[in-house]
């Protein structure tokens, strides 16, 4: 994929998620739909968005028993998202039967840590080994189940694509040098996190909040071809 970035429209009004995409279709290299677009927009939504041209990355984190995981799996495999996502905390049976149930085109990747937490949030949920340990141990798992990736901050990328040279790691918590870091914890630029090992890079607020989104979009883009 020629641009790696992929932008979070984190909306429930569709009409302003397509006039954003259609701003910034020359500028990204794909859509991310998260819950708050799912929950209000549902299939339908996704399949509009679709209609756009761009790559979709459904951003669910599907995290329960495995069999339900499975079954909401066959259930979103008809809108033919290129990227979707499990949580990898959801353990080894429920990675399986992820994978079972998501065939290629697909592509299957596991959440390990989300960037808006710390040592400190991982401390009082009682993961005291830190963020580095936890997406390492998190990262093997869903290896070792056949996923073809993770999520991961930036700051854990370089030590994940030593183990995983073809893993696709997707990295959220991108950051213009001096932007606000908003909920996020662990950051980058976007310059760093390709140059430290990323696959594919969501970035949200930094684009879609900014006073010109599509001129925003282009500098993101242009830090990567420099």
């Amino acid at each position: 994929m020629n641009n790696p970035v992929f932008v979070a429209l984190d909306t429930p009004d569709i009409g302003h998620a397509q006039a954003l995409a259609g701003q910034l279709r020359p500028h990204v290299g794909g859509l991310k739909l998260g819950l708050e677009f799912f929950m209000a927009n549902g299939p339908d939504g996704v399949r509009r968005m679709a209609g756009l041209g761009l790559p979709i990355f459904l951003d669910l984190k599907l995290h329960d028993i495995p069999n339900t995981v499975a079954g909401a799996l066959r259930s979103l495999i008809p809108l033919a998202p290129a990227i979707i996502n499990v949580h990898a905390s959801g353990g080894r049976a429920m990675l399986a039967a992820s994978r079972a149930a998501c065939p290629p085109p697909a592509r299957l990747i596991a959440v390990t840590v989300l960037t808006s937490l710390d040592a400190a949030d991982l401390k009082e949920v009682g993961l005291a080994d830190g963020p580095e340990a936890e997406v390492a141990r998190l990262a093997a798992l869903a290896r070792s189940e056949g996923l073809d990736g993770v999520v991961c901050s930036a700051s854990e990328v370089a030590a994940l694509r030593s183990t995983w040279p073809d893993g696709l790691l997707v990295v959220p918590g991108i950051r213009p040098e001096g932007a606000a870091i908003g909920d996020q914890k662990r950051v980058m630029t976007a310059r760093a996190a390709i140059a430290a090992g990323a696959s594919l890079l969501v970035v949200g607020r930094p684009i879609t909040a900014a006073p010109d989104p599509a001129a925003a979009a282009a500098a993101i883009a242009a830090s990567l071809a420099a």
